[in-house]
């Protein structure tokens, strides 16, 4: 249903080190770069981060990957520690969500709540 997002960042060369990191082992990577706008996916940008433009504080954001498999989601958690990110919660099930919601949860360089999810069975 969604075809793409965009966030603003503070520091785009932060966040481009971040999302390099934390989307390789889900199988992101850049794919489209114009300007300071820089587009995440696996074939098409689906996935955008940008210089901050407008004015006032930013709120925070969740932003949920696909992993393609629990070993996925300990990669991203790996790379995100490695980056310094904050962790909010580690790899772990959620059946509160549903039975097979394997997901791990971190914080980027702009305080946005990103997560790596794995929706198969182990």
């Amino acid at each position: 249903m969604i075809d793409h997002v965009s966030i603003q960042v503070r520091d785009v060369a932060a966040s481009v080190a971040f999302y390099d990191a934390v989307l390789a082992p889900l199988g992101g990577r850049r794919v489209h770069e114009f300007d300071d706008q820089i587009g995440y996916g696996t074939q098409f940008p689906d996935f955008w981060i940008g210089p901050t433009t407008t004015p006032g504080e930013a709120r925070e954001v969740h932003l949920a990957f696909t992993a393609p498999d629990r070993a996925a989601v300990h990669g991203f958690f790996e790379a995100a520690v490695a980056a310094g990110a904050e962790v909010l919660h580690e790899p772990r099930l959620w059946p509160e969500y549903t039975p097979t919601y394997y997901a791990a949860f971190v914080r980027d360089p702009d305080g946005n709540n990103v997560e790596a999810v794995c929706h198969k069975p182990e």
